[in-house]
């Protein structure tokens, strides 16, 4: 199974079209729905994870969407490391349960491979120096801010 964390941020004339629907009967997509503020005639943001038998189908169904008119865009490329914060302490390798977050071995320092990330921001929650942050935006912000 492939699995990813998406924003999604829909045009307001878009705001009460069954897009989800058709991810699930077109596309053979599950979804798990984290986030959303979506009011009819307004613009929305969604976070939702996607789910499908293959990178492909859910290649397909972002396609999908973009032809619509949402804008997509990897939540785990909104999530960074402050290496200058990180003490290596590896709190975060516990949570990450992609394995984007790893203790690299004899030098015992802390990798994060954003390629692996889904994005769940497990270990922003978690780090004790506030080393991983999440972005809304052209904003960095520590996870308290985004995950209440």
């Amino acid at each position: 199974m492939f699995t990813q964390i998406y924003l999604l941020r829909f045009p307001k004339d878009t705001s009460d079209q069954p897009f989800v629907y058709r991810l699930v009967k077109e596309y053979d997509i599950e979804f798990n729905i984290l986030k959303a503020d979506i009011l009819l005639q307004r613009e929305g943001v969604m976070i939702i994870e996607l789910k499908g038998s293959s990178k492909n189908n859910v290649g397909a169904g972002l396609d999908f969407l973009r032809e619509k008119g949402i804008k997509v865009e990897r939540l785990a490329a909104r999530i960074r490391r402050d290496d200058e914060k990180c003490f290596q302490c590896g709190a975060c390798t516990a949570v990450c349960s992609a394995a984007a977050l790893s203790i690299r071995r004899p030098e015992m320092s802390v990798s994060f491979d954003v390629e692996k990330c889904t994005g769940c921001g497990l270990c922003v929650s978690l780090c004790p120096v506030r080393a991983m942050e999440v972005s809304l935006g052209d904003d960095w912000i520590l996870s308290e801010k985004l995950m209440v």
